[in-house]
């Protein structure tokens, strides 16, 4: 979204932008994947996204892995817009931790709403308006949540904290920041 966007740094070479997508995909898809992969080996993990075990260990390799990427974004000097991105999205994973263990608290709704919060304070700071991706963003966000109620994963008040979390977190730190 961001590279393609009417936001300033969607001038970047196609080099900049790749190794920058490289980086991003590495540590924030392949490996939280290889983390799980690797824990689902021993026979005393129990791979199910219902048991607290689970929740907290994925969030914390989760963010070890974001953090792993935002320092390797702050070693090739990248625009501080993404390194600030990464940055909130660390503190969202973190804010999830604690609650995770009392409540069980949407992470699908947390990153939605974080994607929600960043595109909104970056249209403000900007002076953009990308209206279409928010409304896609938002439209998305409730074919989500809906899911998550019919298949009985969250209450309803779990979706609306997941979701005012991640967007908090991350329209607080970007506009502020």
């Amino acid at each position: 979204l961001l590279f393609h966007s009417d936001f300033y740094f969607s001038m970047l070479g196609w080099q900049a932008k790749r190794l920058v997508l490289l980086i991003i995909f590495f540590t924030t898809c392949i490996l939280p994947l290889l983390s799980i992969a690797l824990l689902s080996i021993n026979p005393k993990f129990k791979l199910s996204p219902d048991s607290e075990n689970f929740r907290a260990l994925s969030l914390i390799f989760t963010a070890f892995s974001y953090y792993l990427g935002y320092l390797l974004l702050l070693r090739i000097e990248a625009l501080p817009v993404f390194k600030l991105l990464q940055l909130a999205s660390i503190f969202v994973i973190v804010a999830l931790l604690p609650l995770s263990f009392r409540w069980k608290i949407s992470s699908h709704m947390a990153a939605l709403g974080a994607l929600t919060g960043a595109l909104i304070a970056l249209s403000f700071r900007m002076g953009a308006n990308p209206m279409w991706s928010i409304a896609a963003v938002v439209f998305i966000s409730g074919i989500v949540a809906s899911a998550l109620l019919i298949l009985n994963k969250n209450k309803l008040w779990h979706l609306k904290a997941g979701y005012a979390t991640g967007f908090l977190i991350l329209y607080l730190v970007i506009y502020f920041i």
